[in-house]
């Protein structure tokens, strides 16, 4: 089974947000809860591929300052960075200096808006891989499905970077493609209902 502890206020979470406030936040108004918003899914997956290695908390505490270093994750704006861009991010201690993740987030702007030519909106391709089962009885935590193994496929075909499988289902858990709280969790209904008035894009 999913763990869930106790918090200080009550209520019932699950025990991986429980080392700090920032993870406590993030999953009680975040993690699971569906995004159809082209902006919102670019910033998303973008740092999905930034905590490749790393802990998911190093993201959180850093994101405003990924949100500045990247015109807050527009991708018509990151697509015009050049090379002085990507130098100058190297620079910048407030995100995670990785010169093959920054180069990687330049590329997959690009990457996105061939996408959206092609498909209308990001909306639209992310979540024509949303999984059929109901990922809401998950007795156990995964790692990958079968979806995020060929959405990793498909985007690494049309050039994205730092979209392995398991980053693609942490961005699918994130974006709320999947709701992964445990059935005892609080957050667990919050989840299914606003799934449940999601108009697919």
């Amino acid at each position: 089974m999913l763990e869930t502890y106790v918090a200080a206020d009550k209520r019932i979470r699950c025990s991986w947000c429980q080392s700090t406030p920032q993870y406590t936040h993030y999953h009680d108004n975040e993690w699971g809860y569906p995004v159809t918003d082209d902006q919102r899914l670019f910033e998303k997956i973008c740092l999905e591929g930034f905590q490749s290695g790393l802990s998911w908390l190093t993201i959180l505490v850093k994101r405003e300052n990924f949100r500045a270093a990247f015109a807050n994750f527009d991708f018509n704006q990151v697509a015009k960075f050049a090379e002085d861009d990507a130098e100058r991010l190297l620079q910048d201690a407030g995100i995670v200096r990785h010169r093959g993740k920054i180069n990687a987030t330049i590329n997959n702007a690009k990457r996105a808006l061939e996408v959206i030519q092609e498909f209308g909106s990001l909306a639209h391709y992310f979540w024509q891989f949303e999984p059929k089962r109901d990922e809401s009885m998950a007795t156990e935590f995964m790692a990958t499905c079968e979806e995020s193994i060929a959405l990793s496929k498909d985007l690494k075909k049309r050039g994205w970077k730092f979209v392995g499988p398991t980053t693609m289902y942490a961005f699918m858990q994130a974006m709320g493609m999947v709701n992964d709280h445990s059935q005892e969790c609080e957050m667990n209904n919050k989840a299914k209902e606003l799934r449940a008035e999601l108009i697919r894009p």
